[in-house]
């Protein structure tokens, strides 16, 4: 059974070892490593009473491998970030994947435009939603000067431990071209 670990801001992955006991499900050999380890950090803690010696002791046990750590962290996906949850596309009938267009204030207006000849009072259309087609337009046109994105990094279908932000992070989404 292997367990390997690639620590916050560091260049190599450590790999512990230990040997499947056939008697015992994989659970249990997990366990019995875990207990080990744990053991062994516990003790290093309480001789020299800091943890970050405890850790270090815990991991000059482990075989280190100088893998490419980049291949290993996790994915960054930039998601577009939007005033009102994206309704301004809904009203411009727009995609979220229009927004990493580089075309995309000339897809706006053009959009805008097809809209407001709909929906414009002088052309059988009511002023509410022409008012509404317009803020959109305004909003979008705003975003596209200083577009904002939500960052989430992570593994599709795989939980991980962020070490700057000190939390679990849940599974990517899948990005789907």
């Amino acid at each position: 059974m292997v367990l390997d670990i690639l620590p916050y801001n560091e260049p190599g992955i450590f790999s512990f070892l230990y040997l499947r006991d056939k008697k015992k499900t994989p659970a249990e050999d997990f366990s019995t490593m875990s207990n080990i380890l744990g053991n062994s950090w516990w003790q290093e803690k309480k001789r020299t009473r800091k943890t970050y010696l405890a850790s270090r002791h815990v991991l000059s046990t482990a075989d280190r491998k100088s893998t490419a750590v980049e291949a290993l962290k996790p994915n960054e996906i930039k998601i577009p970030s939007l005033k009102g949850g994206g309704k301004s596309l809904v009203h411009l009938k727009l995609s979220k994947s229009d927004l990493d267009r580089p075309e995309l204030k000339k897809l706006i207006k053009s959009a805008f435009r097809r809209q407001a000849r709909k929906h414009h009072p002088d052309f059988g259309g009511g002023a509410a939603p022409f008012r509404r087609i317009y803020q959109a337009y305004e909003d979008l046109m705003a975003w596209a000067e200083a577009p904002t994105f939500l960052r989430r990094s992570g593994f599709p279908d795989k939980w991980f431990y962020d070490g700057e932000k000190h939390r679990w992070v849940q599974p990517a989404p899948l990005r789907v071209p």
